[in-house]
């Protein structure tokens, strides 16, 4: 089960730490003051939540490895997270929907984790659905005000949607690790999850006057470690500290 586990735990962590680094771009860029600290603020949320994912994955590894190794020190095809969440940061529309979608997600998953059979990770879930609460009320918020203002901003969203529409099916993917976890009532039934997701989704969508596209593409690959250039990119600069510097503290 261990090994299933720390699988599930990075996928987790990864995806909350890339989330949080595209998020993090944003700070001293925001459309004003007050958004630019919402921004950091949910970037810091996010690289709290990846820092405890990591270092509950880093307990039960068989490897000797810190919540450090696991965040700086593995290359791109070790990374589990959703291709969605180290796409690039794009405008503020496309921040925002992406953002949106994501949180529906973590509200979502982190509500059904607080009730995982490993404590651990129940705790985990427990304190970050206080913050997810937060991050999707606000970006629920701003896709509405978006969409229901300006021309400009309309075409924006409705931009981004378009972009990122069928990159969200893959957040629900699940193999044969997962799958063992869902058995045991480790994680939730993501096919469960996506029903409630996919709700929550085309009812805001609906509210907003957005179009969704159609087609046949769905993105993939994230779970086993195939990535697109973004993620190199990001890695880059997230890592070059803990490389170019072995074991250094600050």
């Amino acid at each position: 089960m261990n090994k299933a586990l720390e699988h599930y735990l990075l996928r987790l962590a990864d995806t909350a730490l890339t989330q949080s680094q595209r998020l993090a771009e944003w700070c001293g860029h925001g459309p004003f003051l007050e958004e630019d600290i919402a921004l950091t603020n949910v970037a810091l949320d996010l690289l709290g939540h990846a820092k405890l994912l990591y270092e509950q994955a880093a307990e039960i590894s068989d490897r000797d490895v810190s919540a450090d190794d696991l965040a700086f020190l593995r290359d791109v095809d070790a990374f589990k997270n959703p291709l969605l969440t180290e796409l690039p940061r794009g405008d503020f529309a496309y921040t925002t929907l992406k953002q949106y979608f994501l949180d529906q997600f973590n509200v979502l998953l982190y509500a059904a984790l607080k009730d995982s059979q490993y404590e651990p990770l129940a705790e985990i879930a427990t304190k970050a659905l206080k913050e997810t609460r937060y991050h999707i009320t606000r970006s629920r918020d701003w896709c509405l005000r978006l969409s229901l203002s300006t021309d400009e901003a309309k075409q924006k969203i409705q931009a981004a949607l378009d972009d990122l529409y069928f990159y969200t099916p893959e957040l629900f993917e699940t193999d044969d690790d997962l799958n063992q976890l869902i058995a045991e009532s480790i994680m939730p039934d993501l096919s469960v999850l996506k029903e409630h997701w996919q709700g929550q989704v085309d009812e805001l969508l609906n509210e907003c006057q957005l179009q969704v596209p159609k087609s046949g593409w769905v993105a993939t690959g994230g779970l086993r470690g195939e990535h697109s250039e973004h993620l190199g990119y990001m890695l880059d600069d997230m890592q070059f500290l803990q490389r170019a510097y072995p074991g250094c503290e600050w």
